[in-house]
Order: C-alpha cells, then sequence, then structure tokens
C-alpha cells in the first residue's frame, strides 16, 4: 500500500517539514495497518519540531489520527479490518495518509464517535481526563482558572470543569475567543492583553485565589498563576506555549502561600493499558453524552500542516484543528 507521509531531517521552523511516498508492508507482529481519514494538530508537534522536545532524527511528525483497519498482523486481538480506530500515540508519525500502528496503540472507536471528533479530541480530551480527574482531583464547587480557555484543550477543559461542578474562570486573548470560551460555558472570561488576570481571580474569589490553575502556556504566564493561585493552591503546568517554565526557586512556592506545582505528562498517566481502557472510555463518556462537545475551528490538507503549524502557534487558531489527507 502506498502512502504520503512527513518527516523531518533538523529540527526548527514550519519549512522543515518534508513529505515523500513510501510503500507500507503487511503489518507484522502486534501491528495493524490503517488507512488514516483524518490527523490531529496538537502542540506537542510543535515542540517536536522546533526542538523544545528533542527527537531521533530523521524522524516523523504527529501523535493524534483517526482511521479505518485495512489489515491485521500476527499475533493482535480485538480488531479485525474495517474496525473504525484512532491514536494519540506515543508513536510518532501520524501525519500521513496510511500506515503501520501498534495494536497497543490504539482505541476502537465507538459508533457515536465519528473519525473527525476522534481525531480532533482524543489527545486533548484524554488529557483533560488525566488533568482533571486523576492530577488535580478537581471537586463540584471549586473555582479553577483555565489559562487558554478557548484553545484546543482550553475549550475541552471548560466544559469538562463545567460538567463536574466547578466554577471556571477562564483567560483568553480576543473577543472572538472570549465569546468561544463563554458559549463552552466559562463563568468568567478575562482578556488578558487588557485585564490584571491575578487581579480579577482574586477579586471573583473574595481574595482567596483558585484551589487549581490549569496552565498550559508556562513562562509567559508562570508569574501571574503563582498570584491567582490559593494559599496551598495546585498550578498544573501542562504546556509551553509560552516557553517552558525554567529556573525556578522553589522558595517562590512557600512565598505565594505553601503552593505546589506539577508537570504532568499525559502518556505517564496512560502508561498502563488498564489506565488506557478507563480512560478512554471515561473520554467516550464525556463526548457521546454531549457534556463536552469538541469544537474543530479549522481545518487544512495534510500537505498544508506547516502552515498549520504557524497559524497554532502564532494563535490564529480556535480550537481544534484537523489535517485532512
Amino acid at each position: 500500500m502506498k502512502a504520503i507521509e512527513a518527516f523531518i531531517e533538523t529540527q526548527g521552523g514550519p519549512e522543515v517539514i518534508e513529505w515523500r511516498e513510501v510503500t507500507l508492508d503487511n503489518p507484522g507482529p502486534g501491528q495493524l495497518l490503517v488507512r488514516q481519514t483524518a490527523v490531529g494538530l496538537n502542540y506537542i508537534d510543535i515542540y517536536h519540531r522546533d526542538g523544545t522536545y528533542p527527537i531521533d532524527l530523521p524522524g516523523g511528525l504527529g501523535l493524534e489520527a483517526a482511521g479505518e483497519v485495512v489489515a491485521v498482523g500476527e499475533g493482535v486481538h480485538g480488531f479485525k479490518p474495517g474496525d473504525r480506530v484512532a491514536t494519540f500515540g506515543p508513536e510518532r508519525s501520524a501525519y500521513a495518509s496510511a500506515r503501520l500502528v501498534k495494536a497497543s496503540s490504539l482505541f476502537k472507536l465507538p459508533s457515536a464517535i465519528d473519525d473527525d471528533i476522534a481525531a480532533a479530541a482524543l489527545l486533548k480530551a484524554c488529557t483533560v481526563e488525566a488533568l482533571v480527574e486523576r492530577c488535580a482531583k478537581v471537586e463540584a464547587g471549586w473555582p479553577v482558572l483555565v489559562h487558554a480557555a478557548a484553545g484546543g484543550v482550553g475549550l475541552i477543559l471548560v466544559q469538562w470543569l463545567k460538567a463536574i461542578g466547578a466554577t471556571v474562570i477562564g483567560t483568553v486573548s480576543t473577543e472572538a475567543k472570549e465569546h468561544a470560551a463563554r458559549e463552552a460555558g466559562a463563568d468568567h472570561v478575562i482578556r488578558y492583553k487588557q485585564d490584571d488576570v491575578a487581579a480579577h481571580v482574586r477579586e471573583i474569589t473574595d481574595g482567596q485565589g483558585v484551589p487549581v490553575t490549569f496552565d498550559g502556556i508556562g513562562m509567559a504566564t508562570w508569574e501571574v498563576s503563582l498570584k491567582a493561585t490559593a494559599r496551598r493552591g495546585l498550578i498544573v503546568s501542562y504546556g509551553n506555549a509560552g516557553g517552558p517554565v525554567t529556573g525556578v526557586n522553589l522558595g517562590i512556592l512557600a512565598q505565594h502561600g505553601s503552593q505546589f506545582v506539577t508537570r504532568p505528562t499525559l502518556f505517564d498517566y496512560y502508561l498502563d493499558p488498564g489506565e488506557r481502557a478507563a480512560g478512554a472510555a471515561r473520554v467516550f463518556e464525556m463526548i457521546g453524552s454531549g457534556a463536552v462537545t469538541v469544537t474543530i475551528g479549522q481545518r487544512y490538507g495534510l500537505q498544508d500542516a506547516a502552515r498549520a503549524h504557524a497559524d497554532l502557534a502564532a494563535g490564529r487558531t480556535t480550537g481544534s484543528t484537523l489535517l485532512r489527507p
């Protein structure tokens, strides 16, 4: 089977993304051959491309995709040709029209969730499930701060938190993104480019601050997160869109009220097969019930991935982004 796939020989800007035609063999033991119908774009793809996260070179890009099983390798159980499946890694090379994938990395899709929604949401929604329910263990009634509330993860975070009864304070950059965050259910939305976020959060929470801050921005919002989070509160720093948080003096956590901070990675929460199955089942439940609606803000052709990367890095996207093989 012939396919088109992306690869990079060096890390750098979007221009380092190249394309090639490959011929795929029959799947080996433990593998499936999958024809992909939708590929998800995520900020981690930029980190792999630009060198924030080192990878072996030459290497592929992309973690998240959905498609149809074409062939099944020896020793694979629970899958058959024609099954609809999705993955969020950890193997890269999702930027492809077809590829060989380990069966252990795939989830069979429920009939109620189409390929576009799966590719747009699986990595992001599983991230949210792990962050909210197993990392921060948010409870009903808590006020929670969500940075970048109109992003791909942010919109799902807002909806998930509202579904479990939290009060959501979101930060956004533009009027359009404020509207998107409010539509998702945010109780309060702060335009961080023109307002003092920490002061507004303290005002909303009667001076206490929030018990949990979800910060996918990183260094650019680190100080704000410290100032907005309550005494003994938790900062969940899960992304680097505004640069990685480095050179942190742990004493700063004491100065801001004996705070906690964690830098979680999705795959540490989806390492065990039982955890993977339970987490994905919870995600499918939340999407299937309508508690979480996935917003696909934009679609690009697969080979327009470089432009999609540039738009995502510049903040020109809203919600989730798909690449169409």
